[in-house]
């Protein structure tokens, strides 16, 4: 019963939700899109003719907005899910933390890339300490990629939870970037923890 009722509820908030609406008009498959078009205005992540990797792409609205964003650029998404398939992009289904598929992604590039971003996260336990300790692992896996890949000038976003790891991503970023912001979206729910991490330009 108690399950019935908490489906009940996430049926009522999402048609409430002016995000999920907007992007069934915008022809977004998820309203995280919403979140990536944030941080693009008020960061300035995108150019064209770009290379971008998407970690954690899966339904694929952040590869959406990128495919409409940079033209002429090149861009690879991954995740553990099946993806629908998205014009111009190569996309790979896999788990980014293996050596296996960063050696792909690699050499597919063949060069350093531009931008890396990634809206990945464990799937929540309910324990919101546990969540956020496990999704920071994995900002913390992107952000050690990312120093690896990127150009000099490159640029990485990445969800954060805040919670106990949050101050140890925040340092690590600081040591392999120049600039360092966390923000949160409008967009974010605000019964959530997430943020993002926005970095730009190597050390």
């Amino acid at each position: 019963m108690k399950k019935n009722r908490i489906s009940k509820n996430w049926i009522n908030k999402q048609k409430r939700d002016i995000y999920v609406r907007k992007s069934q008009v915008d022809g977004y498959r998820a309203r995280s899109a919403y979140k990536l078009i944030e941080i693009e205005e008020k960061f300035k992540i995108f150019k064209n003719g770009i290379s971008v990797i998407d970690l954690g792409a899966s339904p694929g609205s952040w590869s959406q907005y990128v495919c409409k964003r940079v033209k002429n650029g090149r861009l690879i998404s991954i995740d553990l899910k099946d993806m629908e398939e998205i014009e111009n992009t190569i996309q790979i289904k896999g788990d980014f933390t293996k050596t296996k598929f960063q050696e792909t992604i690699k050499n597919y590039f063949k060069s350093k890339v531009d931008v890396i971003i990634s809206d990945m996260a464990v799937n929540t336990t309910g324990i919101k300490d546990i969540d956020a300790i496990y999704t920071g692992e994995l900002c913390k896996d992107a952000m050690l990629f990312a120093k690896e890949i990127l150009v000099k000038e490159g640029r990485f976003v990445s969800k954060i939870f805040l919670g106990t790891s949050f101050n140890e991503i925040v340092a690590l970023a600081k040591t392999i970037f120049k600039e360092v912001k966390v923000f949160k979206p409008k967009s974010s729910r605000k019964e959530s923890k997430e943020s993002f991490i926005i970095c730009k330009i190597l050390r």
